[in-house]
């Protein structure tokens, strides 16, 4: 953003090509989604990491000029995640267990967004190792982005049964 040319392998590149991609990805879960409450706060959340990637594009020395024309990830945003997942957690009962993705079409998306956002917060963290992340709020925000999506797949799944991956020996 703002200028300049960097290698489609740039850590910047990374991070942001996995916000994108974690987007799009949403945009599957939101599509086969069959609860409002949950595809309303994906779009919420897609329209936020529209946000992270324009800040994870921006150099730096560009920042104040993101500040004048786009919004930045705020702690009221990370609060408002907190918020939803307390809401939705205390709607369903997760087993002791690793749960198996694939009880419906919509959580699989969105455990398959979960995992990229993921993938994301390990390339921000790179950026943040190199002094490259300006505003340290975003690895927060995707860090608890993936927790909330976690919470609304099992959301989406509330009244299926869950498959979970059991310890015990054949």
């Amino acid at each position: 953003l703002y200028g300049g040319r960097v290698s489609k392998s740039d850590l910047r590149c990374e991070a942001y090509g996995t916000v994108d991609e974690a987007v799009s990805s949403l945009g599957i879960a939101r599509s086969l989604s069959k609860s409002t409450t949950l595809t309303k706060i994906i779009k919420v959340l897609q329209e936020e990491l529209f946000t992270i990637g324009a800040e994870l594009a921006t150099d730096s020395s560009e920042y104040s000029k993101l500040l004048k024309h786009f919004n930045v990830v705020t702690s009221g945003m990370i609060l408002n995640l907190e918020k939803l997942i307390d809401e939705l957690n205390d709607q369903i009962i997760l087993p002791r267990a690793f749960i198996i993705p694939g009880g419906s079409y919509a959580s699989a998306a969105l455990d398959l967004s979960r995992s990229i956002i993921r993938r994301a917060e390990r390339r921000v963290v790179s950026l943040k190792e190199q002094d490259m992340l300006h505003n340290q709020l975003v690895l927060q925000y995707l860090n608890r982005a993936a927790d909330l999506i976690f919470i609304m797949a099992r959301f989406e799944d509330k009244d299926l049964p869950i498959e979970s991956l059991t310890s015990q020996k054949a």
